[in-house]
């Protein structure tokens, strides 16, 4: 099974705040000039529209709204009315000159930049140096290209934000410092192209179309300084955050020209980073010898080949396109990667010359940082070589490093499926486009908790995550229900059998099988395939366990795996309509057909033994305890865990429950007969075998049940297991010791060997401040992972335990329990539920647990009457109702009880069960406000009037089970907080007729 690789580390990679840069930009562009060369700026006069497009071709969001004006009159009007962000003028204009203009402009609107822009020529150029332009901010060179009008905006937005985004997150920047309009009007429009398509390639960085967006805006910014006193400045502002210098040789420096100043700015910058990038270019092609002298590249201004020269210098020096590693004496190409992947794919294949060549000039972190992968940059910057006793330890902690940063980058998103792009690095993605469902949702949602909170990372050598996962959306069961023309078969009312077989014959949509191949190329154990219905897990729709999970075991034959996963998605499809399914949403007021369903694969979690896979434990946690048991709160929380597969949980078979406050006060091992007869005798794995699966209703098909020998052989039982000690009546700690085998988790809960308690307390803490209600969370635990690795802590799923607004007005713990029917002191759920006239109990007298399967299909077919007229009843009975095995109780599903509006669970003197917490039954019974008590007489924890009972006519008796009527309406009262429930004896006359009793002869 596929492990991340060193991931306890991975939080320190914090997320980059896209979102907070490019904060300031322009919006509205007033463009003075007129209406030939408004023409000229685009041959049909719309430069809006040709801003658009540019913007759009470079995946850039928010292009500006041109205001296009005639003369400076309309201009100043337009200056009154709209909110300008930037004017842009032309040389000749109606009205005043643009230069008297500008200095009218900024005299009211000081902080509008101002922009001529003008055709380039000798005579253009002398009427410019005998104008006052103290009031424009640049003066451009049209030269025939819209591109022009992109850089513009692009440099003044830059130039508003650069502060603020370098100080934000590092956004790096590029230094151009030209004093010459002609040259800096042809040499942006190109460097901008160049950084915009740059910032197009890293986009594919993103793992979503948001992600993908706001990673434009890490994009460099370019400065541009006209004199020696503005470089030095910007240059000692942002010289940690510089991939490079373009520098013009002959500018102003101190007031006047200086033909040297580049030269000058060349020895400053090199004497404090001899590895700065630096270009020197100038009209004076005998400075070249000087520019080799300092190690600074140059280009001669008047070549003919100049822009495609600048661009390859951009890209092979200022860290654009490919990383091409070198041969240091050879400067030949040893390697090449375009994107973070690759680099971490071929760090070892780098020889290790070239590998110190490159990291010594801090080349790979400009290369990073050019990419906007600000924080692995970051970590990779200030590596040096030297640190390491050899360059294999440095290629290991550059691989660990990117590994870190990849998975934590995945943490907290949902990322869309790129084929090309899945790897083990992304925890979470989503093929499809509509909604990924409750169950999905829920996992998402523990995903950004993790990234969340820092408290999972303070755990020692714990690693807490969820499996990898993989969300089939809604859209996928629609096109497949739709395409296969499913929905008559599936809304008849044929046998589910035969639904089935004609959801499997049906298929997938043939755009995902590419996806689901890719899959399971990439995950390396089994898979599970469960439900995520938009109804499912949503407040107040509870719909656990109510669709079916398949598994299905990882096989050398791709093709025959995706035959098998194929096979196993239908199979989910299948279950939202079989008759329980339908039933079911009767029952909870829904619309069958209302129901869509997306489906989540997920890596299950465990290792392989054999022919067999599974967890070392699994669990359920909630956050309230219905249950407490002093000095444990209801507010303390509770948590069944047992060694396996989570479905011995959710069956509801024999679990250990504990308070993660209390981990070492059990109350199934407070005693050694309790121990021996109250704890778990079996536990659950998948079968390998790829002969075990095929579709079926039953989604066990592949799901063995094995005993703890298996488990101690397997070692799995080490971390779990005591003794019971025959002869001397005690449990021993550890396997040590010769006896019967006992799952206590004593090496977890009492000495430590894993943090159980204290992640689960933080989980159910965390999860239900984030829900603002109670919730119930499944996990699962891998304790023997490689030697060398974390143990993991996977969180499964989290949902909302529905919590009732209805208050209790009476003080129900003065209330005499002989004054009722029925008293609780152990009563989950809160309100009253009024209208209440009949009960259904098992018989006590001569109760046989044997008879348990027998009593199901009883209370299913009294079940049916109440469930037709939507009217409600009390169920009461011995042990768990719900429970899978028999022996606990009469194994129900919820479907043939759901009218019951009031469930009890009654111990008997030779009979107790733990009541049922933890599983998919009880979630359903909890999140649909139906009453639940325990009550057990023959210890004094609550009462039951079962002489009244008896003695009221039967409405129908057996052997097993008696229904009668109250003489009148009744109501249940439950008080959530205090755990306090009662029914009332009936009050009052009845009006109702006895409408249903004929419904309920089944002889």
């Amino acid at each position: 099974m596929t492990k991340p690789l060193n991931i306890q580390n991975a939080n320190y990679f914090s997320e980059t705040p896209f979102g907070h840069l490019m904060q300031r930009r322009i919006h509205k562009v007033l463009l003075i000039c007129s209406g030939y060369d408004a023409f000229m700026l685009d041959e049909d006069g719309r430069i809006d529209e040709q801003i658009f497009n540019e913007y759009v071709s470079l995946n850039l969001r928010y292009p500006p709204q041109f205001i296009h004006v005639e003369t400076s009159e309309e201009a100043l009007v337009v200056l009154e009315n709209e909110p300008i962000d930037l004017v842009i003028t032309m040389l000749s204009i109606g009205g005043m000159d643009p230069f008297s203009m500008a200095k009218k402009v900024k005299e009211s609107y000081e902080s509008i930049p101002i922009v001529v822009l003008t055709p380039f020529s000798r005579e253009v150029s002398v009427r410019m140096s005998r104008e006052d332009t103290s009031a424009i901010d640049y003066v451009f060179c049209w030269l025939g290209n819209a591109d022009i009008m992109l850089a513009i905006i692009k440099l003044i937005e830059d130039e508003m934000n650069v502060e603020h985004d370098v100080e934000e997150v590092g956004v790096q920047t590029i230094l151009l410092v030209e004093d010459s309009v002609r040259f800096y009007s042809s040499y942006l429009p190109l460097i901008y192209r160049i950084i915009l398509t740059q910032a197009k390639k890293f986009m594919d960085e993103g793992l979503n179309e948001h992600q993908k967006m706001m990673r434009m805006r890490g994009r460099p910014k370019i400065l541009l300084a006209r004199t020696y006193e503005e470089a030095i400045e910007l240059y000692e502002s942002y010289e940690e955050n510089l991939l490079g210098i373009i520098s013009d040789v002959s500018y102003n420096k101190g007031g006047v020209k200086d033909t040297e100043a580049g030269l000058k700015l060349a020895r400053h910058v090199k004497g404090r980073n001899k590895y700065m990038p630096f270009l020197l270019q100038s009209s004076n092609r005998n400075l070249e010898a000087e520019a080799k002298e300092l190690r600074v590249a140059f280009l001669y201004k008047h070549s003919s080949s100049l822009l495609r020269r600048l661009k390859h210098f951009i890209n092979k020096y200022l860290a654009f396109g490919d990383f091409v590693f070198v041969d240091p004496k050879s400067g030949k190409e040893v390697g090449r990667v375009s994107n973070l992947k690759e680099l971490q794919d071929k760090i070892y294949k780098i020889p290790d010359e070239s590998l110190f060549y490159h990291f010594q000039r801090d080349h790979v972190s400009k290369w990073l940082n050019a990419r906007a992968l600000f924080s692995v940059a970051e970590v990779i910057k200030y590596l040096k070589v030297e640190d390491f006793t050899d360059l294999e330890a440095t290629k290991r902690f550059v691989f660990d490093t990117i590994a870190n940063f990849r998975y934590s980058k995945g943490r907290g998103i949902i990322a869309k499926f790129y084929r090309e792009k899945f790897d083990e690095y992304l925890t979470f993605t989503r093929i499809g486009d509509g909604t990924i469902g409750g169950k999905a949702r829920g996992l998402a949602f523990l995903n950004l908790l993790i990234k969340k909170y820092n408290a999972f990372y303070a755990m020692d050598n714990v690693v807490v995550t969820i499996p990898r996962t993989v969300v089939l959306s809604t859209d996928v069961f629609e096109e497949f229900m739709e395409v296969n023309e499913l929905y008559p078969t599936a809304l008849s009312e044929i046998a589910d059998e035969e639904i089935l077989d004609a959801f499997v014959k049906a298929h997938l949509p043939e755009r995902i099988h590419g996806d689901l191949l890719k899959f399971v190329s990439v995950i390396e154990g089994p898979i599970a395939v469960r439900s995520s219905s938009v109804l499912e897990d949503s407040h107040y729709q509870p719909f656990a366990g109510i669709y079916s999970t398949y598994m299905i075991a990882n096989s050398d034959e791709e093709e025959l795996m995706l035959e098998q996963l194929c096979n196993a998605i239908k199979c989910v499809y299948a279950s939202a309509f079989y008759n329980s399914s339908k039933r079911y949403m009767e029952a909870t007021m829904n619309v069958i057909d209302e129901e869509r369903m997306g489906i989540v694969l997920q890596e299950v979690v465990g290792q392989k033994h054999g022919d067999v896979f599974y967890p070392t434990f699994s669990g359920v946690g909630r956050s309230v305890n219905f249950y407490p048991i002093e000095p444990e709160k209801a507010e303390d929380g509770t948590v069944n865990v047992a060694m396996g597969l989570g479905k011995h949980i959710v069956e509801g078979s024999a679990s250990l429950r504990f308070s993660p406050k209390y981990p070492q006060k059990i109350l199934q091992l407070s005693s050694t007969d309790m121990a021996v007869r109250e704890t778990q005798k079996n536990f659950f794995a998948l079968d390998l075998k790829s002969s075990s699966f095929h579709p079926a209703v039953n989604d066990s098909i592949n799901i063995v049940k094995l005993d703890l020998k298996t488990a101690e052989a397997h070692g799995t039982l080490r971390w779990l297991g005591s003794v019971y000690d025959y002869n001397n009546h005690m449990i021993r700690d550890g396997l040590m010791a010769k006896g019967l085998r006992l799952v206590t988790f004593s090496n977890v809960l009492k000495y430590d060997a894993f943090p159980l308690a204290p992640i689960i307390e933080k989980v159910l803490e965390i999860g239900q401040k984030e829900m603002n209600q109670p919730v119930e969370v499944e996990f699962a635990v891998d304790l023997q992972v490689p030697q060398g690795q974390p143990p993991i802590f996977y969180l499964l799923q989290i949902r909302p335990i529905v919590d009732t607004k209805e208050s209790i007005n009476e003080n129900l713990e003065e209330v005499n329990p002989t004054d009722t029917i029925i008293y609780s002191n152990s009563a989950l759920g809160n309100g009253v539920i009024e209208d209440i006239q009949d009960v259904i109990y098992v018989k006590s007298e001569n109760f046989n647990p044997a008879n348990n399967t027998l009593i199901a299909p009883i209370i299913e077919k009294l079940n049916a009457p109440f469930h037709a007229s939507q009217k409600p009843y009390v169920l009461i009975g011995p042990g768990r109702w719900g429970s899978q095995d028999s022996w606990l109780g009469v194994p129900v599903k919820w479907t043939q009880i759901s009218a019951a509006r009031l469930i009890v669970e009654t111990g008997l003197e030779n009979y107790r069960v733990d009541p049922s917490q933890g599983t998919h039954f009880f979630q359903n019974l909890t999140s649909l406000r139906v009453g639940y008590f325990t009550v057990t007489p023959s210890i004094g924890d609550g009462y039951i009037n079962t002489e009244y009972l008896n003695d009221l006519p039967a409405v129908y008796e057996d052997e097993y089970v008696r229904h009668v009527q109250l003489p009148f309406m009744s109501c249940i009262k439950i008080d959530g907080q205090k755990g306090i429930g009662l029914l009332d004896f009936p009050k009052g006359n009845n009006d109702g007729e006895d409408d249903v009793q004929s419904d309920f002869n089944l002889q």
